[in-house]
């Protein structure tokens, strides 16, 4: 580092525009992870698309942005944080443009698979970011406002994309990020100042390959895996054989060599390991039970998506009041007890949910969606304070990368399993149903049922068929839900195992703030 960049180090960090520049560029990565979803139907049309190809252009982002988040920390120690968080912007930004004037299916995926890559550095770093410039007393409100960054989006994305894409057209969910990156390239370029460099850090290429390979072959294997029937189809049999040899050669090499791509010393902090494994779970119970909320909305209710987006707001509502709360509240109550209680409203939350049918008011599921965001609330940002709190600030690059690689991985299997269960019991409760559904069933004697559902008749076949399908649904959700609300009440002993955050900056090197 020359005379200039040390003598602009020991100036004050403006830290309200360093964090709203931050912000500004974590919120813009994460409404990506879902404003496509909703777009997909007019994306199909416009490049010639079948159902299950078009899904490339969701598989497409997550696969890139999962392979790159671990390598960030690297990344910032080789060349700059404030660099690598400048050319993931703009890459970003670049890359959106692509994809909202990509003409065929090749070409967005392409493109998705540059924004994913360019837009995975975002998160960790910028959290890296908020955790060096905020002392320990002050990193609770901190990580609330990154928290509320992070988890508002996937729940914002689905609405906004539904507007855009009603209003103007699908191209504008990825033209959005514009205005956003440039806002964000502009405070980081110059309110943000650059780390010290380590000209000797090199990549672990068999690491970071291994890693990769089975990153990615798991992310297709659980995005595929329901569309093909699992482990009946070949395509998901290699995927798997992939991931499994991949992981395997990854686990021993980083075991083995001397300076391997994660560095498992890093484990050895009781409350860094631990607090991976709770976001691991976090993403699982959050992302999961949005994934099933939306179809359950849309499909069973009828809701349109806006509506259905509405009605959901007040779990957001719900995770930004609390997360302003709790960020207070740290440093004054043992962040295990905001665990707990997180833990405590997750579960009560879900197990309303396994009460609801189509007839459920619109009342119920925003209270109930703003229960289950305030229990995010108060599980986001005391994990994420505790997690590092003992972990030294020159390995806080490669625990971001590797806490949020938790997250994200947690919510493709989240998703994933109850996608799959959702269908699978579907069959098996429409069958157990039917079997219960013969012409010698009392309820006939009803002339109305009769007339309406007459098994002699196709029309009443047709309407006694979708009759069933809607009740093994309801069932099926239920037990979805009933599924996320033990998940949720099974990680309660992880609590114990965390130790209390220290109350003062003893793990922390000395820095020139404001």
């Amino acid at each position: 580092m020359n005379m200039a960049d040390a003598a602009a180090n020991t100036q004050p960090i403006n830290r309200p525009a360093v964090t709203l520049c931050v912000i500004l560029a974590v919120i813009m990565q994460a409404l990506d992870t879902t404003i496509a979803n909703v777009a997909l139907p007019y994306m199909q049309g416009s490049v010639s698309a079948s159902a299950d190809q078009i899904n490339w252009v969701l598989t497409s982002y997550i696969v890139a942005a999962a392979i790159m988040t671990p390598p960030s920390g690297f990344l910032a120690n080789r060349l700059g944080r404030k660099r690598i968080l400048m050319v993931a912007v703009v890459g970003f930004v670049v890359a959106s443009v692509l994809c909202g004037i990509a003409q065929s299916l090749v070409q967005i995926v392409a493109f998705r698979l540059l924004q994913g890559f360019f837009g995975a550095a975002l998160v960790p770093l910028g959290q890296s970011v908020l955790l060096d410039i905020y002392s320990v007393e002050e990193r609770g409100s901190a990580m609330a406002v990154f928290g509320i960054s992070v988890m508002v989006g996937p729940v914002l994305g689905p609405v906004i994309g539904g507007w855009l894409t009603d209003h103007y057209s699908w191209r504008w969910v990825f033209y959005i990020n514009v205005p956003l990156g440039v806002l964000a390239f502009g405070g980081i370029s110059f309110f943000l100042r650059e780390t010290n460099t380590s000209a000797a850090a090199k990549l672990d290429w068999l690491g970071f390959g291994s890693l990769s390979l089975a990153i990615a072959a798991m992310q297709v294997f659980l995005d595929r895996g329901a569309q093909l029937d699992w482990f009946s189809s070949f395509e998901i049999l290699i995927e798997a054989v992939v991931c499994a040899s991949a992981l395997y050669i990854f686990l021993v090499h980083t075991f083995t060599a001397k300076n391997s791509f994660v560095n498992p010393r890093l484990f050895l902090d009781r409350n860094f390991s631990v607090g991976v494994l709770f976001i691991f779970i976090v993403g699982i119970t959050y992302l999961a039970s949005l994934a099933l909320l939306t179809p359950y909305l849309q499909t069973l209710m009828g809701y349109p998506v806006v509506t259905a987006g509405i009605v959901m707001g007040p779990r957001g509502l719900g995770t930004m009041t609390c997360m302003f709360l709790v960020g207070r509240l740290i440093g004054r109550i043992d962040t295990r007890l905001l665990l707990m209680i997180g833990l405590l409203l997750t579960a009560w939350a879900m197990y309303d949910m396994t009460g609801w049918n189509p007839n459920v008011s619109q009342w119920t599921i925003a209270v109930t969606g703003f229960i289950q965001g305030a229990g995010l609330g108060f599980l986001f940002v005391p994990l994420t304070t505790v997690t590092f709190a003992t972990l030294a600030p020159e390995q806080r690059a490669d625990g971001t990368g590797l806490y949020n690689l938790s997250r994200n991985v947690g919510s493709s299997v989240g998703i994933s399993v109850v996608s799959y269960l959702l269908t699978r019991n579907n069959q098996v409760n429409h069958a157990t149903i039917a079997g219960h559904v013969t012409a010698f069933n009392h309820a006939f004697d009803n002339s109305i049922v009769r007339q309406a559902m007459s098994p002699w008749t196709a029309s009443g076949r047709a309407a006694l068929d979708q009759l069933i399908q809607t009740q093994a649904s309801i069932i099926s959700y239920i037990d979805d839900f009933k599924l996320m609300m033990i998940l949720s009440l099974a990680a309660i002993p992880l609590v114990l195992l965390l130790r209390s955050a220290p109350t003062s900056g003893e793990n922390d090197h000395a820095m020139v703030m404001e």
